[in-house]
C-alpha cells in the first residue's frame, strides 16, 4: 500500500467466517508472544511472555464486575511494561556486544506518548535498573516530571519542543535539583536562553541540537523529519551556533545531537538512512570541536499491529533486534571511518515501550442484521396478483433462478429490478407496501447469492461489495473518539478480537458500533495479512450472556488524544498484576475509576448543583399545576442525583 494512500480507499478483500483461530484473529502474529487463546476459548495476557505465567481476561473482567466496575474498562499491565523495557534494552545491549561498540545505550520514555501518573512512574520505575530516563515536550510536561523524578546523575531528562524564557530557566534551575536535565534546541533563540540562565545561576550548560535531516522516515509521520519539518535547525543554523559558542569557549557544552525521522517508521530501509545522514552530521560537528557524548537518534521504532511483518503503515518490516543491530553497527561504522569515539545511543521508543501493554474491554449491547430482516416469505407466489407491478416478479423470479453458475447476472437482474421498483414508487405507482415488498426480496437474493459465493475460490469482482453490504453491525459500550481516537482521526487499524468464545465458530461478519450520535464512531477497518478487511468475524449473540470485545495494543497516545463527544469521559482503568503463585495467577493492583457524569459537566463549566437545583425546582412546578404526580417527580429526582455520580457509559440494571 502506498504511504499516502488512505487504507479506506484501498481494495479490501472479501471474508467469510471461520472457525480457525489463528486464521481468523491471527492473535499469534500480532501478539508478541504477550498474547494466546486457551484451552477454555478465553484470551490469556502474558506479561513476561511466558506460558507459566498468564493472565485470563475473561476472569479479570468477570472478577471486575464482581466488585462493581463494569465494561468499558481499560486494563492495564504493568508486569508486561516493564517486560518492554527489558527487551528494547537487551537489543541493544546485545548489538554493542556483537559490535564491540564503545558507547552505551539510553532509552528515555517521552511522556506525550502517554501521560497517566501511574503509567509515567510505572515506567521510570522499571526504568531505573535499565538506565531508562524521561523526555518531555512542553513546560507543563516538565512540571510533571520533575514532580515524579528523583537526582540521578545518570537518567537523563530530555526536554524537547518550543521552549519559552521560563521553560528554559526552570530546566536550568532542575540541575540543581540533581536531575539530569539536557534541554535540546530547536532554534538559535533558546541556544542563546540557555547561555543566559547557565551564567544568571552560575551553571555550566548541557545541551543538545536537534537537526533537521535530509532522510525522512515512512507513513503517517513522514513529514516530522525533512528540511521542512516543524522543528529542529538545518546544519547551517548548527555551524552558526558553533561558532557563537566557540566565541565564548563553551563548545564543550554542546553533548547532545538529536533527531527525529517521524513515529511508527515501517521501513528499516529509512531507519538506515536516517542514521547514515545523522552520523554522518555528528562525525562532522565532533571534528568541529563540538563536545558531543550523545546521539540521540529519537523515536520510530514502529510496533507492527497487523501482524504481517511488512513494509504497510499498520505494520513493520524489521525486528527489534534489527532495528537496534542496524543503529549500533551505522552509527559505528561512520564514526570509525571517522576516526571518532562512539558515542552514547540515546531512544525515545516511546510507542515500542508502551503500546502491548494496555487492553480496552466493553461489552456488546446488541446487533442489527440486515439479512435477518429479509428473508424471502415461503409463500410470497400465492399472495401476488396480475397488478403487482413487474419489477415485484422479477425479483422473485432473480431469488429462485439463482445458482452457483450465475450469480453475476442474477445480481445484475436483481438490482435492476430493485432500481425499476423505487422508480415507479418515487412517480406514485407503487404503494408502501410494495416498497417494503422489493427490498426484502432484494435483500434476500443478495443474501442467497452471498452465501452461495462463499463456496467459490475467486469472488467475483461485482460480488465484492455485497458482503460488506450484508455485514452485522454490534453496538457496543463505548466511545471511539474517547479510548481509540487514532481509529478514527487516523484510520490506524488496532487488532480487536473476542476474549471469550474463542472454542466456538465464529459465524457472522460485522462491524463495530459505539454508543456516540456520531456516524463516524464506528470500526470498519480491521488487520489482515499485509492489507486490511471491513468486517470482522463475530459470534451469534446469545440472549442473556454478555458478550465481550477486546482492543488490543492502545497503549500509545489513545488516553492521551481521548476527547469528550457526547460527554463521555474516561473510562474505568485497572492494573492488573500476574502472580504465578496465586491460584487465580492475578491481583488487582489499582482501580482508577472512571469519569462520572458529574465530573465530565464540570468540564465543560455547568455547575452540577445548581442543575440539580433548577430540576428540582422543576418538578416542584410540575406536581403544583398537576402535570406530575409527588411519586414521579420524587423518581425523577432520584434518576438525576444517581445519574450525577454514575459512569458515562451504559451500566447493567441491577437485580
Amino acid at each position: 500500500m502506498d504511504d499516502h494512500e488512505d487504507p479506506a480507499d484501498a481494495a479490501l478483500a472479501p471474508t467469510q467466517p471461520t472457525g480457525l483461530i489463528e486464521d481468523t484473529y491471527r492473535i499469534e502474529e500480532w501478539g508478541g508472544g504477550y498474547f494466546s487463546v486457551n484451552t477454555k476459548g478465553t484470551v490469556d495476557v502474558h506479561p513476561f511472555q511466558s506460558e507459566k505465567t498468564s493472565v485470563d481476561l475473561l476472569e479479570v473482567v468477570e472478577g471486575l464486575e464482581a466488585r462493581g466496575i463494569t465494561p468499558p474498562v481499560l486494563i492495564r499491565f504493568p508486569d508486561l511494561l516493564g517486560h518492554r523495557l527489558k527487551e528494547i534494552h537487551s537489543a541493544f545491549r546485545t548489538a554493542i556486544s556483537d559490535h564491540d561498540y564503545q558507547g552505551k545505550h539510553f532509552g528515555v520514555y517521552p511522556i506525550k506518548v502517554n501521560q497517566q501518573r501511574q503509567v509515567v512512574e510505572a515506567i521510570y520505575e522499571a526504568g531505573a535498573p535499565l538506565g531508562f530516563g524521561l523526555e518531555v515536550g512542553s513546560k507543563p510536561e516538565l512540571v510533571a516530571v520533575l514532580g515524579v523524578t528523583r537526582s540521578d546523575d545518570d537518567r537523563l531528562i530530555i526536554c524537547n519542543g518550543f521552549k519559552d524564557d521560563e521553560y528554559i530557566e526552570n530546566a536550568i534551575l532542575a540541575r540543581k535539583l540533581g536531575r539530569n536535565v539536557v534541554p535540546v534546541v530547536e532554534d538559535l533563540v533558546e541556544l542563546r536562553l540557555i547561555l543566559k540562565h547557565a551564567e544568571r545561576y552560575d551553571i555550566e550548560p548541557r545541551f543538545g541540537v536537534r537537526v533537521k535531516l535530509a532522510a525522512t522516515g515512512s507513513g503517517r509521520w513522514s513529514q516530522s523529519a525533512g528540511s521542512r519539518s516543524k522543528f529542529g535547525l538545518t546544519v547551517a543554523e548548527i555551524l552558526q551556533a558553533l561558532e557563537e559558542l566557540a566565541a565564548k569557549d563553551m563548545t564543550h557544552c554542546f553533548e547532545l545531537l538529536h533527531c527525529h525521522m517521524g513515529s511508527q517508521i515501517h521501513d528499516i530501509k529509512r531507519i538506515k538512512e536516517g542514521i547514515n545522514e545523522l552520523a554522518q552530521v555528528y562525525v562532522g560537528l565532533h571534528k568541529l570541536g563540538a563536545g558531543l557524548r550523545y546521539l540521540d537518534i529519537g523515536g520510530g521504532l514502529g510496533v507492527d499491529y497487523d501482524g504481517s511483518r511488512s513494509n504497510v503503515g499498520s505494520s513493520i518490516n524489521y525486528t527489534l533486534e534489527e532495528y537496534a543491530a542496524d543503529v549500533i553497527y551505522r552509527v559505528m561504522n561512520v564514526c570509525d571511518n571517522a576516526e571518532v569515539p562512539h558515542p552514547s545511543v540515546v531512544t525515545e521508543c516511546g510507542r515500542a515501550m508502551v503500546a502491548h501493554h494496555s487492553v480496552l474491554i466493553f461489552n456488546v449491547l446488541g446487533s442489527s442484521s440486515r439479512e435477518d430482516k429479509s428473508t424471502f416469505p415461503a409463500d410470497l407466489e400465492s399472495t401476488l396478483d396480475d397488478e403487482v407491478p413487474q419489477p415485484i416478479f422479477d425479483l422473485v423470479a432473480a431469488y429462485r433462478s439463482a445458482n452457483i453458475d450465475n450469480l453475476v447476472s442474477v445480481f445484475h437482474d436483481a438490482t435492476q429490478a430493485r432500481d425499476e421498483a423505487m422508480h415507479l414508487f418515487n412517480l406514485g405507482y407503487l404503494d408502501l407496501t410494495l416498497r417494503g415488498l422489493a427490498e426484502r426480496l432484494f435483500w434476500a437474493t443478495c443474501t442467497h447469492i452471498r452465501n452461495l459465493s462463499r463456496t467459490l475460490e475467486v469472488m467475483p469482482e461485482e460480488l465484492v461489495d455485497i458482503e460488506e453490504e450484508l455485514r452485522d453491525i454490534y453496538f457496543c459500550n463505548f466511545s471511539l473518539f474517547q479510548s481509540l481516537p487514532d481509529s478514527w482521526a487516523l484510520r490506524q487499524v488496532f487488532p480487536v478480537m473476542p476474549i471469550h468464545r474463542l472454542d466456538e465458530p465464529a459465524t457472522r461478519l460485522g462491524i463495530l458500533a459505539d454508543i456516540t450520535c456520531d456516524s463516524d464512531g464506528k470500526i470498519d477497518l480491521f488487520p489482515q495479512r499485509q492489507d486490511m478487511k471491513n468486517t470482522l468475524e463475530l459470534h451469534e449473540l446469545r440472549e442473556g450472556e454478555p458478550y465481550y470485545l477486546g482492543v488490543f495494543l492502545v497503549g500509545a497516545y489513545q488516553e492521551t488524544l481521548g476527547d469528550l463527544h457526547n460527554l463521555f469521559g474516561d473510562t474505568h482503568v485497572v492494573h492488573v498484576q500476574a502472580e504465578s503463585d496465586s491460584e487465580r495467577g492475578w491481583k488487582i493492583q489499582d482501580v482508577i475509576d472512571g469519569d462520572t457524569i458529574r465530573e465530565v459537566l464540570g468540564y465543560f463549566q455547568y455547575s452540577p448543583d445548581s442543575l440539580l437545583e433548577r430540576v428540582r425546582s422543576d418538578c416542584e412546578e410540575a406536581v403544583s399545576t398537576g402535570r406530575m404526580k409527588v411519586s414521579e417527580s420524587r423518581a425523577l429526582l432520584k434518576f438525576y442525583r444517581e445519574s450525577l455520580d454514575g459512569y458515562t457509559y451504559l451500566e447493567p440494571e441491577e437485580d
